[in-house]
């Protein structure tokens, strides 16, 4: 005999605590399926301004504030021959700061908050097969495709005692991460094209603070011919140090290093001075840890019963800090969409379509403009920015023009459909803004490019996001009863 719950999270990081955390609080029967026992590791230790709305809509902010990471006032960017810095007190930002944040601490505090709210976390259980309405259990590719008309009802777990068993769900939030148990199962996700980089990673003791960068701030180095290093100073007195490159160019420096990675990572940070003259003084204290092919997205985010949130529905290149604000951006978005479903406010396909629209095109917006930024100082021809472009492959699912508008207020010619979309981006964010001199983005950050849906302004699929009392999706069409899919 199966258990039963109205919402079924899997996985117990940023997305899924986000998403559990707020339906708890309203009452609803939440399960959290982990397969870690918390504290775990985890990379992406850089957070955006842009997520501490986030954690005031959760009422976190202040177990956030009160643990002591590092407070990141900005970033420095040593990139295609220039340097500059970015501060997060310009006007207009959601915050003056972020967070450094070591993973283990930040995804517990996450967590035990959700908990404390009301959710049932069980860690150290794995979430396994979801079954479907009128499944065979068969889990062929063709089934398994049929699978995403059908809706979700069930998923059986095991814990890591060789306990197991079934729970039946009103919803369910897939935050498995890269692990992608729904995305896998359905066949629905795809690497992109571009991105094909491998990135290597440790920790150091004892290094120098980069005297030019903003207090706390992240350091980004681009190399003179693939690839760029980061340097995050973290509250435990480490710095995080990481090389990403691509695939061809790291297997090439193997052979020329003589095939070790730790090796190519050494000779990368050497070809830095600035992070090179940091780490003069400075000793690795763990070993090196190896990511590839990481940057995927899934055909869909959204089916019959289910949200894909965080990494279980997209990952992009780490440039840009980005991977836990849409992680907490997508929990959000998957609670408030869900409350409202369970509460009678809005039926089932229009909140799905609203999740899909609202969570696709900030992933899709950030996705252009990392790939952009490959391409900002692009003075030589080298083989790593030529490969980090996005491909027309790539590129043809996209709402470009739309992406676009989002990101940038005010672009002229963008009307023009036979534009480049990537290439009318360029130049204008190589364009001063406000009087500045040209450099960087043209002093466009990240944080104000992902905002919130909060506004009728801001639709998806004629739904917008309310934050209060409690996280809702309210009409901008309809302005009383169920809102329907139009």
């Amino acid at each position: 005999m199966s258990e039963q719950t109205d919402v079924l999270v899997v996985g117990g990081g940023p997305a899924g605590a986000t998403a559990a955390a707020l339906l708890a609080r309203q009452g609803h029967r939440v399960r959290v399926l982990e397969r870690e026992r918390f504290p775990r590791y985890h990379i992406g230790e850089s957070l955006l301004p842009s997520l501490l709305p986030v954690l005031d809509v959760l009422d976190a902010r202040e177990a956030v504030e009160a643990h002591g990471f590092v407070r990141k006032t900005g970033a420095f960017y040593g990139w295609g021959g220039q340097e500059w810095s970015l501060g997060f007190d310009e006007p207009g930002r959601p915050a003056a700061y972020s967070f450094q944040v070591v993973r283990s601490e930040f995804d517990q505090l996450l967590l035990e908050h959700a908990r404390a709210q009301g959710a049932d976390v069980r860690e150290e259980t794995r979430a396994g097969r979801v079954t479907f309405d009128d499944d065979s259990g068969a889990d062929s590719g063709a089934g398994s495709r049929a699978d995403r008309t059908r809706r979700a009802v069930e998923a059986s777990w095991r814990g890591r005692d060789g306990t197991e068993g079934r729970i039946r769900f009103g919803q369910l939030v897939d935050a498995s991460g890269r692990a992608g148990l729904l995305a896998r199962q359905l066949h629905t996700r795809r690497v992109h094209d571009v991105f094909r980089n491998v990135a290597t990673w440790s920790y150091w003791r004892g290094a120098a603070p980069l005297a030019a960068a903003p207090s706390g701030a992240t350091g980004v180095f681009s190399l003179p011919d693939h690839g760029w290093l980061w340097a995050i100073p973290l509250h435990d007195g480490t710095l995080s140090v990481g090389l990403v490159t691509d695939k061809r160019s790291f297997a090439q420096s193997r052979q020329t290093t003589g095939g070790s990675p730790q090796t190519v990572y050494e000779e990368a940070i050497a070809r830095c001075p600035l992070l090179a003259g940091m780490l003069s003084g400075a000793r690795q204290t763990a070993p090196l840890k190896i990511e590839t092919d990481y940057s995927y997205v899934s055909e869909v985010f959204s089916g019959p019963g289910w949200f894909l949130a965080g990494d279980a529905a997209c990952f992009l290149d780490p440039l840009l800090s980005t991977g836990v604000h849409l992680a907490m951006y997508s929990g959000l978005l998957a609670a408030a969409s869900i409350g409202s479903v369970l509460r009678g406010e809005v039926e089932e396909d229009a909140a799905r379509a609203f999740y899909q629209t609202a969570y696709r095109h900030a992933y899709e917006r950030l996705l252009i403009l990392v790939s952009a930024f490959y391409r900002i100082h692009d003075g030589r021809d080298a083989y790593f920015r030529r490969a980090q472009q996005l491909s027309r492959r790539d590129q043809a699912p996209l709402r470009l023009h739309e992406s676009f508008l989002n990101i940038i207020t005010g672009v002229e010619d963008l009307h023009d459909s036979r534009t480049d979309a990537v290439d009318a981006f360029l130049r204008t964010v190589r364009r001063p803004v406000n009087g500045r001199t040209p450099h960087g983005l043209a002093g466009h950050g990240t944080s104000d490019l992902l905002p919130l849906p909060t506004t009728p302004e801001q639709a998806a699929a004629g739904l917008h996001l309310s934050l209060r009392p409690h996280p809702r999706l309210t009409a901008t069409s309809h302005p009383g009863g169920v809102v329907r899919p139009e």
